[in-house]
């Protein structure tokens, strides 16, 4: 074949590898989308997402969203808004210990309860958290080494969740209304305390006060009026004996029949 010839069909060919080239490039996620520090792998099988130590400061949004295993673990990540995991709906494992994650925001975890089974915020900044934050989740949560306010609040979150083997001793009183709680392990401060019952008692009693006094107020008042009622009455009686007789009998009769 002419020289000439071959020049034309060999363009073609490069064309068509380019063309396959750049097709299988488009349906690969590019690295450069990812946050620096971030990489995905395949591990056991599964699709993994490692952000590991990558000085992160909120959740990534360009996670593949076939992800099975996310790691968020040592970076500085503050608080969790909500549906932050929403388009990660084949997410198994995610990790986010090791943060400065003082709020987690209701339905932070939104679109997670079906799939989810394994999730860690242990090492953080939590002091409180909703027990709303995790509804529906049915993922075994570790919560450990958080600097925890024991109340009613940690109470009602605990009996939420279902905590991760082995992590309930380490959801510890970093501050409660009970000084001698501070420092003790949580599950070991309610099996002789019942912050929540304690807290209905304390708010009955506020209330009983608050309508006594009430009542009080209105007993008070009645009394007052009657008894300023009375005085006006015998003052003007006291008046009517200092009129001429005539006048005062009529000006009697009128006050008398008032009175009643």
């Amino acid at each position: 074949m002419p020289v000439a010839e071959q020049v034309p069909l060999r363009s073609g060919a490069m064309w068509l590898l380019l063309q396959s080239l750049l097709l299988l490039a488009s349906g690969l996620p590019s690295a450069a989308a990812f946050p620096k520090g971030c990489y995905p792998s395949e591990e056991e099988g599964l699709k993994t997402f490692r952000c590991s130590n990558a000085r992160l400061t909120e959740v990534p949004r360009d996670i593949p969203n076939d992800t099975n295993k996310l790691y968020l673990d040592s970076n500085r990540i503050p608080f969790l808004p909500r549906d932050a995991f929403r388009d990660l709906p084949l997410l198994l494992e995610l990790d986010l210990s090791h943060n400065a994650i003082a709020s987690v925001e209701s339905g932070a975890f939104q679109g997670l309860a079906e799939h989810l089974h394994s999730l860690d915020l242990s090492s953080n900044r939590l002091v409180s958290v909703s027990k709303d934050a995790f509804s529906n989740l049915k993922a075994k949560v570790n919560l450990s080494d958080n600097p925890w306010r024991c109340d009613c609040r940690l109470q009602e979150l605990i009996r939420t969740v279902d905590l991760a083997a082995g992590s309930s001793g380490g959801i510890v009183c970093d501050s409660s209304a009970h000084e001698e709680h501070v420092g003790k392990a949580f599950l070991q401060v309610i099996a002789d305390t019942d912050f929540c019952n304690v807290y209905k008692k304390t708010t009955d009693i506020a209330m009983l006060v608050t309508m006594f006094g009430w009542f009080a107020m209105v007993i008070s008042y009645l009394v007052y009026y009657v008894r300023q009622n009375q005085e006006d009455a015998r003052r003007h009686l006291e008046y009517l004996k200092s009129l001429p007789s005539k006048q005062r009998r009529s000006e009697e009769s009128s006050t008398i029949s008032t009175v009643v």
